[in-house]
């Protein structure tokens, strides 16, 4: 049975809707209660430090008493407004620390959860303007730092979620090749990547091909479902605009032994869409696709035609699966 989690925050749209007497912004377990409520939704993310603001163990009865499993945790550099020019990468040693600590005290929680996932998303740490700062040392910080955390506590997994941008216009760790690149220098076993549809599209990459990379140099720790137009971070309903490509990486990834969850990182928040419904429609598509890879499986044709690039012939057969021919 496929695992599927998703993102909190996601579950704040609409939230006049759900909640009309609220003053302020929900809480992260009004969320959760709410996502809930998605059928064959089995498990959630959080954020540290946003949403575990009380004893870890204790959110994590709390939710589990709502029916949902913890997947994991992600890190969040917030808390301190000097993360904006970088958390592992500052020039000031003092808050550089502070984010290496911060991270710590997050895998401790995680771990306090049995949930021994973090995922790092180092959206801070990059870069702006030409002879900004010096990029050996940046990334000599950023690798030492990465190992560092991963050595904190060996029976934590330690997933690093690239993206080409944003934040930063340049991020340190912007495509497949330079994350894979950073996790062969720190070294540390328990690293590997996070792979997000939406980041894969706008680094420019095909997304089985990025996970293919990762498969034979790391380990694949998360898979992020969303979608868009490669342009910026869309968070667009699963296969809404690349179903191809999307059946393709859930292939790709079953083929290599990945047994995670299925995390839907998507904004139904930025466009008023029911978050419930939202995610119930990420849930049945990622089911169809999964109907339809046992079909690619299953398809001799298909294999000779991908075995000698006849790239007709593949998207005939592509397009007769996808139709349900």
């Amino acid at each position: 049975m496929t695992r599927f989690a998703t993102r909190l925050n996601s579950f704040a749209a609409k939230a006049e809707v759900e909640w009309p007497d609220l003053q302020g912004k929900p809480t992260a377990l009004m969320m959760a209660r709410r996502a809930a409520r998605v059928p064959g939704l089995t498990h959630v993310d959080l954020n540290y430090p946003d949403h575990v603001t009380d004893d870890p163990r204790t959110v994590k009865e709390e939710i589990e008493a709502m029916g949902l499993g913890i997947n994991g945790l992600a890190m969040r550099y917030y808390t301190n407004p000097a993360f904006k020019l970088g958390a592992f990468t500052h020039p000031d040693r003092a808050v550089r620390r502070e984010a290496i600590d911060l991270t710590k005290r997050g895998i401790d929680a995680a771990l306090e959860m049995d949930a021994p996932l973090m995922t790092l998303w180092m959206g801070q740490d990059g870069f702006d303007y030409s002879f900004q700062g010096d990029y050996g040392q940046m990334w000599d910080d950023e690798v030492s730092a990465i190992r560092e955390v991963a050595e904190h506590a060996s029976d934590c997994m330690i997933s690093i979620e690239y993206k080409a941008n944003e934040p930063r216009s340049f991020a340190l760790l912007p495509d497949v090749a330079t994350t894979l690149l950073a996790i062969d220098e720190a070294g540390a076993p328990n690293l590997g990547v996070t792979l997000d549809f939406a980041h894969v599209l706008y680094a420019d990459e095909m997304p089985a091909f990025a996970a293919t990379l990762i498969a034979r140099r790391s380990r694949l720790l998360g898979v992020h479902l969303n979608d868009g137009y490669a342009k910026r971070d869309d968070g667009l309903m699963v296969g809404s605009v690349h179903p191809q490509a999307t059946l393709e990486l859930l292939w790709r990834i079953r083929r290599d032994g990945y047994d995670g969850v299925i995390y839907f990182d998507t904004f139904p928040d930025a466009s008023g869409i029911d978050p419930v419904e939202e995610c119930a429609a990420n849930i049945e598509m990622v089911e169809r696709l999964m109907g339809m890879a046992d079909r690619v499986d299953a398809d001799n044709a298909l294999h000779g035609a991908i075995a000698t690039q006849n790239s007709p012939a593949a998207q005939r057969a592509i397009q007769r699966i996808l139709a349900g021919a």
